[in-house]
């Protein structure tokens, strides 16, 4: 195991920071005035988190006002960048944060010292605006490039949080191939409970089966089990039945999914749960991976 990797290993297992992250976790919940600014934070209107999108204007600001810092004449660019990082920076943060306090134990270790570099590097360019703004352009220079480290280590972080750790990224991708092709039997219908959401398994997807009453509709719904957030078991969740569209809990941070689609209609999801195509044939359920460019159908009870 190299240095590096053995670092970030020691820190994903950093226990002592969990009373830290969970505090400023439960700090971040309370402060977020509603589910709908919530939704917005995590980017479920985009299909994916809004945070990456952000950060990338006062990170690349800062980097041009380095840049500009030993161009002649760059002076007054380069201030005037790094005063639009610092303005752009806090909706980053906004988005991070919210994304964060829904994660993972050990994710939110390597994302706390993640914030708190950023935190630190966005500090040394308040200083470094402030430096400039008095004419102290030397110190100016040298708050930016302090600040140019921090932010460095903070996206090294970040990008050890996305990737190695898949924070942010589509749990449920992948779940139709790794179901197989073609019709697939779930067993009898008279077994699968109605008004339940029970587990099965198609192919080596594990899925989840939602039977609704006759009075609500009926119809059987089959939709990937992991959780297109960071992969919580739906079958266990709770389903909302009633005369409009059904729709699923997840039981470990609370997205919403609609089950006729698969829309996630609350974060901190932001992509679309699969969805299996259903019949009934022989008085036994099947369903099969929803091809792309089909028309979808439940099957009718």
């Amino acid at each position: 195991m190299s240095v590096i990797r053995a670092l970030f290993t020691r820190l994903e297992n950093a226990r002592l920071l969990d009373p830290v992250a969970e505090a400023v976790a439960d700090a971040v919940h309370q402060t977020i005035p509603s589910a709908r600014i919530a939704d917005l934070l995590h980017g479920r209107w985009l299909g994916h988190p809004v945070h990456p999108v952000l950060v990338q204007v006062p990170i690349g600001a800062w980097v041009s006002a380095s840049v500009l810092d030993f161009t002649p004449g760059g002076r007054t660019a380069a201030r005037r960048l790094v005063g639009l990082g610092l303005l752009t920076a806090p909706a980053a943060i906004a988005a991070g944060l919210a994304d964060w306090a829904d994660l993972e134990p050990d994710q939110r270790r390597v994302g706390l010292v993640h914030a708190a570099a950023n935190a630190v590097g966005t500090t040394f360019y308040a200083a470094s605006w402030t430096a400039r703004k008095q004419g102290r352009q030397l110190s100016g220079v040298g708050y930016a490039l302090l600040g140019l480290a921090a932010v460095g280590l903070g996206g090294t972080l970040g990008g050890h949080l996305a990737y190695s750790q898949a924070s942010g990224v589509n749990h449920a991708e992948g779940t139709m191939r790794r179901a197989g092709d073609g019709w697939q039997d779930l067993g009898p219908l008279d077994e699968i409970p109605i008004g339940e959401p029970v587990r099965r398994v198609v192919g080596d997807t594990t899925v989840v089966v939602y039977r609704r009453h006759l009075r609500t509709g009926g119809g059987v719904h089959v939709l990937a089990s992991e959780c297109s957030h960071v992969g919580g078991p739906l079958h266990e969740g709770e389903v909302t039945d009633g005369p409009g569209e059904p729709r699923i809990t997840c039981p470990w941070h609370g997205s919403v999914f609609r089950l006729v689609d698969g829309e996630p209609l609350r974060g901190p999801a932001t992509a679309c749960q699969p969805v299996f195509r259903t019949e009934i044939v022989a008085g036994r359920l099947r369903a099969r991976a929803f091809a792309e460019g089909s028309v979808w159908k439940n099957a009718e009870v």
